[in-house]
């Protein structure tokens, strides 16, 4: 299933349809997340990341996980949508690296300053003093 030996691009390509039920939406999402979950090796090696499959799949979950109190159809159908052009993005390579690592950026982000001293040495006092003479 490689992407890089000249396949159609359109190959992953889906028409958007829009869900006649909640289970018809269940449905979709449970395939869309199979497709993303059994691509991880995929992409591990199309990109060449230095994050092992296993990593993607629960970065996968994750993302999956954060929007299943979703119960509005419409917004279902856009959020699969989105899913899908997502998967056919990635595994056609038409994205770049720093593209897939946006998804680790909360893990990578630095902890955020609490006290004056921590916000002082990082630069970002915006609890500071403000000026109290007049504008010139």
């Amino acid at each position: 299933m490689s992407t890089m030996s000249g396949a159609l691009p359109s190959r992953l390509a889906q028409a958007s349809r829009s869900s006649a039920n909640f289970a018809e939406a269940q449905a979709r999402s449970r395939a869309l997340y199979r497709d993303f979950y059994r691509s991880a090796p995929e992409v591990a090696a199309l990109y060449a990341l230095d994050v092992p499959p296993s990593v993607l799949r629960a970065k996968i979950r994750q993302k999956f996980e954060a929007q299943q109190h979703i119960k509005d159809l419409a917004v279902l159908d856009v959020l699969l949508h989105k899913g899908r052009v997502e998967l056919q993005e990635t595994l056609n390579a038409w994205k770049q690296i720093p593209h897939l690592m946006k998804w680790f950026k909360e893990e990578e982000a630095a902890p955020v300053p609490q006290t004056f001293l921590e916000r002082f040495y990082a630069g970002k006092d915006e609890g500071g003093i403000t000026p109290t003479g007049k504008p010139m």
